[in-house]
């Protein structure tokens, strides 16, 4: 089948892919569409369909974009021809950067990304989601073509990664919200979670391409990995033009039908499935009550219902995402192992970045099975196990002066930081994103994700411009601040963040607007008495036919 003929099936109605269930959907007791209407679908919806899917990859894209900007950055200050443009000239005839100066050059990206993100949420709210992305998609171009213009001018590198930063941030803002406003529930933390999977992947393309480049000594091997950075958000602009709008974004600029059709596509159900009719009218019943509160302000992000708790825990969530201290790992993941004694850190690097991908698969299903709550805590617990002996060890144990002494010590931190990103990619790495994307109503949603993202890019910038100077003032003690903040966010988790797992978007304002408690989230029934499981186990299907059957005195039709 052709790429054209696949796309092309966005247009068509996907009314046959139920048909081969045999139990009915769940529905809201209390509900108010009619339990007796026979015109009212009640069969099973498909866990995953194939138009979900195509949607979740072309939009992740965005993730590999992000991922692969960040990941390369780490092996060019280390390349030959890269530090005899860019760096300075030492008194023995050597290059090395100075703290201020790399600090720049791997920074600057995160205070485009941070900009990016305050200001996509009004183009997003304007343009609609799937052109945004294609827009500062064409942005990010722009900001690869400013770096590779350059001979030797390192001002230049940094103001290019700057604008390349601002397509970053926005990105990581819009496409998560993109991702959580299209989704179907029962599959929605997965779809944005694939976000960071893309962000671990790029991290990983980079280091194998820095890798095959690294012993280049022409301006080869930095633009080579530069240059094939253009086909990634390529792939993502033009992809997505062919991708439908988010249907709550449709639906609240007054195009219900489109609303409608793309969530049975998406869903891979008829029009008058009850999970559909359902939806569209919580996307009706909060609309309505956002227009009785007349038009929002900015500030109402703090002062709405329960707005203001929510708007600053997704910034705690955000910010505690980089204070865990990811990012440190991968931004100096060359300089912290050639401290160690690794004679060549890029292996080193490869070995991190293949488990960080390799391990944020599993988060996908731990992130639908597990819950948000349960392994956020559980995550941030393992690294703070992990980051207090990786830094003991390089504190105490490791000979800074000469690394080869200690050889044992060495290999115990790479042990550890592998387990490290084993919780960060399979926890805090794909299920912030997920929560963030879920937090806030359709009427702030825009808004707040790019403040909660923003400050995500603000810890980046500060964690990657300070970690030379601080550094190489405290060594690898640095890792007790980063433990520290792995076990606040351990309490954070508990005391603030509710479980949506399985809850739709407008399910979720509910719970946070009722005061829920957090720890008793799991368990909500909401006021309609919604049943969450979309798929429920054999058994408790064939008793609900049999109450269904009692009521309506009739038998339950069966789908061949």
């Amino acid at each position: 089948m052709g790429v054209s003929n696949l796309l092309s099936k966005f247009g068509k109605p996907a009314v046959e892919q139920h048909e081969d269930s045999q139990a009915t959907t769940p529905a809201r007791a209390d509900s108010t569409l009619e339990k007796d209407n026979d015109l009212v679908d009640d069969s099973p919806v498909k866990y995953l369909t194939w138009r979900s899917f195509i949607l979740g990859i072309v939009v992740s894209m965005g993730g590999f974009v992000f991922g692969y900007a960040t990941g390369q950055i780490a092996g060019f200050t280390t390349m030959d021809d890269f530090k005899r443009r860019f760096a300075e000239v030492q008194p023995d005839g050597s290059y090395k950067f100075s703290n201020v100066r790399n600090g720049l050059i791997v920074g600057l990206l995160s205070i485009g990304t941070m900009i990016g993100a305050l200001v996509a949420a009004p183009i997003a709210d304007r343009l609609g989601r799937k052109l945004s992305i294609s827009f500062w998609s064409l942005i990010h171009i722009v900001g690869i073509i400013i770096q590779m213009a350059t001979e030797d001018k390192w001002y230049q590198v940094a103001l290019g990664r700057w604008v390349a930063g601002l397509g970053v941030g926005a990105l990581s803002s819009i496409v998560p919200m993109y991702q959580s406003e299209s989704a179907p529930r029962q599959v929605r933390g997965a779809m944005v979670s694939a976000f960071q999977l893309f962000v671990a992947f790029g991290i990983f393309i980079s280091y194998l391409i820095n890798f095959g480049t690294e012993t280049i000594e022409s301006t080869a091997s930095w633009r080579i990995t530069m240059g094939i950075g253009f086909a990634w958000p390529l792939i993502l602009g033009i992809g997505t033009l062919f991708l439908p709008e988010s249907p709550r974004y449709a639906y609240r600029h007054g195009r219900v039908d489109e609303a409608r059709k793309t969530m049975c596509k998406l869903y891979g159900v008829g029009p008058n499935h009850r999970v559909v009719m359902q939806e569209m009218k919580d996307m009706k019943d909060k609309l309505d009550e956002e227009r009785a509160a007349g038009v929002a302000a900015w500030h109402e992000i703090f002062t709405g219902p329960r707005m203001f708790y929510r708007t600053v825990l997704g910034i705690a969530l955000q910010s505690l995402q980089q204070l865990t201290g990811a990012n440190f790992i991968f931004y100096y993941g060359n300089s912290i192992f050639t401290s160690t004694g690794l004679n060549n850190s890029y292996i080193t690097q490869i070995i991190l970045g293949a488990v960080n991908f390799g391990m944020t698969l599993p988060g996908l299903y731990v992130v639908e099975h597990y819950g948000r709550r349960n392994s956020l805590m559980v995550g941030a617990g393992w690294m703070f196990i992990c980051f207090m002996i990786w830094a003991s060890v390089g504190h105490f144990a490791l000979d800074l002066a000469d690394p080869s002494n200690t050889p044992q010590a060495g290999a115990a931190m790479i042990v550890f930081t592998c387990f490290f990103i084993v919780g960060f990619a399979t926890t805090w790495g794909p299920i912030v994103w997920a929560i963030c994307g879920e937090l806030y109503p359709a009427r702030y949603r825009a808004i707040c994700i790019g403040i909660a993202t923003a400050s995500n890019w603000t810890w980046n910038f500060l964690i990657s411009f300070f970690t030379p100077f601080i550094s190489s003032s405290i060594d690898f003690a640095y890792g007790y601040v980063f433990a520290a903040c792995c076990f606040a966010a351990v309490l954070v988790v508990f005391f603030f963040v509710n479980e949506t797992q399985g809850r739709t978007l407008e399910e979720v304002d509910t719970m946070y607007v009722l005061h829920v408690k957090p720890w008793q989230s799991a368990s909500w029934v909401p006021p309609e008495g919604i049943i969450r499981d979309l798929h429920p186990a054999p058994e408790e299907n064939q008793k609900q036919e049999g109450q269904e059957q009692v009521e309506h005195n009739e038998p339950t039709e069966i789908r061949e």
